[in-house]
């Protein structure tokens, strides 16, 4: 799901409508939220939330945001204001133009009745630490973001980005993502949401390091040679329960899964 300024407030029942389909019942606002907190848990909890239309394609034109609705916004900003941080590929980065997290005044307070900061950290993973310095993610985000990337890669991701944190999970050149959510747990980020893209998301799955997995079904079709949800060079069966399914008004389906 991209990110933009406009994403951050999740809509009331004046907009577009969501309903819980295993009751029939509206959801509010304030439910959405509620809908997706994570569990009660010391540890870290990773939650992955993706977008795909029917024909199983993860962006149009190279980007998930053409895919998605308002509905899809809603659903994005409640994970948003749950988590502690937003795990996700430079690519993704790059390409969605991504900004820092904003959240309003009643999520902010609920945020720090709870122990949290204001506004989760964006964490970006890059082996190289190439990041794109012109994104505005890097220049105009309250907390500082986070570059996880390998020993080879640190120095460069700090020349690209001064002002953003560094750090460095190493495993012969390439991020070990076990060991930065190690690290992302010991400075208190264990309430993590990864937005993607599909190689950083089929890392983690093959790793068995998603504990929950989000996906809004589009009710459109794309054709063409689209990206899946999920990339990687081999094969990896995974069992998941439905925990939650709800729908739109323009036809959107958002399903919540947990691993077996």
């Amino acid at each position: 799901m991209a990110d933009s300024d406009d994403e951050q407030v999740i809509r009331g029942t004046a907009g577009t409508q969501l309903t819980q389909l295993s009751t029939g019942r509206p959801v509010d606002s304030s439910e959405l939220i509620d809908l997706y907190d994570y569990p009660l848990s010391d540890q870290t909890y990773l939650r992955a939330n993706m977008i795909g239309s029917l024909d199983g394609a993860a962006t149009v034109a190279g980007l998930s945001g053409g895919l998605g609705g308002d509905g899809d916004r809603a659903v994005f900003a409640a994970m948003r204001a749950n988590a502690d941080v937003i795990l996700v590929g430079s690519g993704t980065v790059r390409a969605e133009r991504y900004h820092g997290a904003h959240l309003p005044v009643g999520q902010r307070q609920r945020r720090q009745a709870r122990g949290q900061g204001e506004v989760p950290t964006i964490a970006v993973v890059t082996a190289s630490g190439a990041v794109d310095p012109s994104v505005p993610l890097f220049d105009e985000s309250e907390v500082a973001p986070i570059v996880v990337t390998s020993a080879s890669g640190a120095a460069n991701a700090a020349s690209r980005v001064p002002g953003a944190q560094i750090l460095v999970a190493d495993q012969a050149g390439k991020v070990d993502l076990r060991a930065a959510l190690a690290e992302l747990h010991g400075r208190g980020l264990s309430r993590v949401l990864c937005e993607g893209g599909p190689s950083l998301l089929g890392t983690l799955l093959s790793a068995r390091l998603v504990d929950e997995l989000c996906l809004t079904v589009a009710p459109t079709t794309v054709g063409g040679s689209g990206a899946r949800i999920a990339a990687g060079p081999t094969d990896e069966l995974t069992a998941w329960r439905r925990v939650l399914l709800l729908a739109d008004t323009d036809g959107y389906l958002f399903t919540r899964h947990v691993r077996d």
